[in-house]
């Protein structure tokens, strides 16, 4: 069975004993409260008594096969019940020593979970620290919830430290998404007679936009110059880079490529010079700094 500290050893634990001298009655007064007679053992003059020959009279008496003399010497051993124990030495304590599951109802019948006195609530959602308080389980500021529980901060501005040990602004991830969009395109000279599908991509990591953009042009009627391509997810940056400069490819007239641009403070990029003529797609790849 499971036991604390070192193996017992001879006075690890002494079970609690009686001697009962000089009676001349027919039974004997019991030190200790007993329910049954298997709590205990009985000799008379160094000879085991069988329980069927004795009777429960109450709690603390028990009636004996016959009457005593005073030379009559009863020994009474009480079952299960320690009257001495040694406290484990420190470190002692062993995790096979605690074979078995220690549970709650267990601690509860010999130390009473009330005795510790804890502070704060007990819940299935808090444990009990090392300085006797019930704490809420898990990070503060944050909870578990939509797919396979996943972490949610509780501000938006709350994140992920990375690539240090300690927090530095320029170091916090805490934006992330993707998704898509609908962007739309015009001419610098002139228009488009006709269009046709517009559809765009992104992924936003903490301050950068990287997008993909697919545009199809149905009819170019008198459409020339440079291409706008507005409705990006995010506005540029307000300060910083002039332009900042990516790239597209004409992938059904000619398959030439191009470059394109996007300035400060804007959601519109524009695409310099891309070859023009009827069913016309341009295909475009980027990144810019929000």
């Amino acid at each position: 069975m499971p036991y604390l500290g070192s193996p017992p050893q001879s006075g690890f634990i002494t079970t609690a004993k009686q001697r009962v001298t000089s009676s001349t009655n027919n039974y004997v007064d019991l030190d200790n409260a007993i329910s049954s007679l298997a709590d205990v053992i009985v000799w008379v003059n160094f000879v085991k008594q069988d329980s069927t020959n004795l009777s429960l009279t109450s709690s603390t008496r028990i009636t004996l096969g016959g009457t005593l003399v005073s030379s009559d010497i009863v020994e009474i051993a009480y079952l299960g019940k320690a009257v001495n124990t040694q406290t484990p030495g420190t470190a002692t304590v062993t995790n096979d020593m605690l074979a078995g599951s220690i549970t709650e109802s267990k601690l509860a019948g010999s130390i009473g979970l009330n005795k510790l006195s804890a502070t704060g609530t007990k819940s299935s959602s808090t444990f009990l620290r090392g300085d006797n308080t019930f704490a809420a389980a898990g990070l503060t500021g944050w909870s578990t919830g939509g797919t396979q529980n996943s972490l949610i901060p509780s501000h938006t501005s709350q994140g992920i430290y990375l690539g240090v040990s300690s927090a530095t602004a320029s170091n916090l991830l805490s934006d992330y998404e993707f998704g898509t969009f609908t962007p739309d395109a015009d001419p610098t000279n002139n228009s488009f007679s006709a269009k046709g599908t517009m559809s765009g991509f992104y992924t936003k990591v903490g301050n950068i936009v990287h997008y993909q953009i697919e545009i199809s042009i149905t009819t170019n009627g008198s459409a020339s110059g440079n291409v706008e391509v507005y409705n990006l997810p995010f506005t540029t940056a307000s300060s910083g880079l002039v332009h900042t400069v990516n790239h597209g490819r004409e992938t059904q007239v000619n398959g030439s490529t191009f470059v394109t641009i996007q300035s400060v403070n804007t959601t519109t990029l524009v695409m310099l010079g891309p070859p023009f003529g009827n069913g016309a797609g341009y295909s475009l790849n980027g990144t810019y700094r929000v």
